[in-house]
């Protein structure tokens, strides 16, 4: 899998990802265009200098800032990890499920977002729903190198299975409990739903609540990364009594 744009290579290279090889454009100048070549070379990973056409061709985009990195696949995480890197911290677990969403931007978007909040993991599904590809890594400028993301089977297993754990989960849906005044402490799960339907009643039925943003105007509904952004740092405020 190919990723691109400087802050996702440069994040990949500190994470210290498994790259087999930088492409960079051989004509490229500038200050942090260099700091980030000298990067990988103190990261004594294979380089070369390419015309840009060529960058073009294997990022298959064109806004790749000059760096494309070359990397084995995706590492995922799993629910275990997770736990044990919240309990590594001494902080009560915080954890973001993601119920179908399909658009690698909005993906990209959350990623970074929890991994900003200090979010411990995000959930998503095998089936159905979008997989860390690499517009989702550039759309998280890099962030998805530093958060842990899960794939599960299935979402409502996974919530009665983290229920049984103590976890408190609930779903955000429009028109329901305010999140404002909701408990949002302990070890705590979100629910995302798509972005056309929401979070599915099966997976709904299986949370400790549903709460919603206030909505004012004629809009009933913001963007799911929008959406993410408001509860992880309304969770954060909460959580760390900000």
């Amino acid at each position: 899998m190919e990723i691109y744009g400087r802050n996702s290579v440069r994040e990949a290279v500190i994470s210290e990802e498994q790259i087999s090889k930088v492409f960079i454009r051989q004509d490229i100048v500038g200050k942090e265009n260099q700091e980030l070549i000298d990067l990988i070379k103190r990261a004594n990973i294979d380089y070369k200098f390419v015309p840009k056409q060529y960058l073009d061709k294997i990022a298959g985009v064109n806004n790749h800032q000059g760096f494309v990195a070359r990397i084995s696949h995706f590492k995922y995480s799993d629910i275990e990890e997770i736990v044990a890197y919240a309990n590594s911290k001494g902080e009560q677990l915080f954890l973001v499920l993601l119920d179908g969403i399909e658009d690698p931007h909005n993906l990209g978007s959350i990623i970074r977002t929890c991994e900003c909040a200090g979010v411990h993991g995000v959930l998503i599904e095998k089936n159905r729903a979008c997989e860390v590809n690499s517009t989702v890594i550039k759309i998280s400028s890099g962030a998805a190198s530093h958060v842990k993301v899960a794939k599960v089977t299935n979402i409502a297993q996974t919530i009665a299975k983290l229920k049984n754990m103590g976890v408190w989960a609930y779903a955000l849906e429009a028109g329901e409990n305010s999140i404002y005044k909701t408990n949002l402490k302990g070890d705590l799960a979100l629910i995302i739903g798509s972005e056309g339907r929401g979070v599915r009643k099966v997976v709904r039925d299986k949370c400790d609540g549903v709460i919603s943003l206030p909505m004012f105007g004629k809009v009933n509904s913001l963007n799911a990364s929008n959406a993410t952004a408001i509860s992880v740092y309304e969770a954060l405020r909460q959580r760390k009594g900000l």
